[in-house]
């Protein structure tokens, strides 16, 4: 009985629509194939053949024959340090270190983050279908103006109603990049170190020491498909960058945006 050692996770999400009226069924449904074994068809009885297991090989078939020769995609190249996460209806796909684990209610599209650091992870954000018509991600100006974008909305994310609370932050690099798939992306590179007070109801501003909280860089991939802008985010401690640089890398390098099925 051969066993099959490529790895791939395919997400396949119900369009919110059709999820809202479906009480008794899951807003997305996560099909995972981990070393497969094969056996042949005289060995598995025909009735023992679930339809979800049935509706799984539609959808993943469905899935390689649509992308397979744009991207190259196959069972047999899926990394081995790396899976696949494949949205066929919000429309992009990425790949992401095995040992990561998918957190939902993390308020984003998708969520994963390293059980290990805590502070590293990653998410998609999606620009709203009914209030967006982006063309092309140059629609958010150059690369520069971009990054200055995606700064602000860092900031206002994470701000605080703590006294003495400080935020230091800055672009460390922008870049614009065509892939594979003939769509301009945009790569956006920022640090944000945050300050508190160890006394913050302290009287005497002496008694009010500035302590660094955390000290975070932050990584995007900006893309524009089906009329929306799709963010990839991926956040980790400076002092474990340059560690996890290269994973990461890879992480934004396989970034793409693809047409959403309806």
């Amino acid at each position: 009985m051969a066993t099959a050692t490529a790895q791939v996770v395919a997400s396949i999400h119900l369009p919110r629509s059709q999820a809202s009226n479906a009480s008794t069924c899951n807003h997305s449904l996560m099909i995972s194939c981990s070393n497969v074994q094969r056996m042949s068809s005289s060995s598995i009885p025909l009735n023992l053949v679930s339809r979800r297991n049935a509706l799984a090989s539609v959808f993943q078939s469905a899935i390689y024959f649509q992308l397979g020769s744009q991207f190259n995609i196959s069972l047999a190249e899926t990394s081995n340090a790396f899976r696949e996460y494949i949205d066929v209806f919000d429309g992009y796909l990425f790949s992401y270190p095995k040992n990561w684990i998918q957190v939902r209610g993390a308020g984003a599209d998708i969520f994963f983050r390293d059980p290990f650091v805590l502070d590293e992870n990653l998410s998609v954000e999606l620009s709203s279908p009914s209030s967006s018509r982006y063309k092309s991600v140059e629609d958010l100006g150059p690369p520069q103006m971009a990054a200055e974008k995606v700064l602000k909305q860092y900031l206002t994310e994470f701000m605080s109603t703590r006294l003495g609370v400080r935020r230091e932050s800055n672009v460390l690099s922008t870049s614009s990049r065509v892939a594979d798939d003939g769509k301009l992306y945009y790569e956006v590179e920022v640090n944000i170190k945050s300050y508190a007070n160890n006394n913050e109801l302290a009287v005497m501003p002496q008694d009010r020491i500035p302590r660094l909280e955390w000290n975070r860089r932050y990584l995007s991939v900006l893309g524009v498909e089906n009329n929306r802008l799709y963010e990839l985010r991926l956040q980790t401690p400076e002092n474990v960058f340059l560690e996890e640089e290269k994973d990461l890398r890879q992480v934004m390098s396989s970034f793409r945006v693809i047409k959403a099925v309806s």
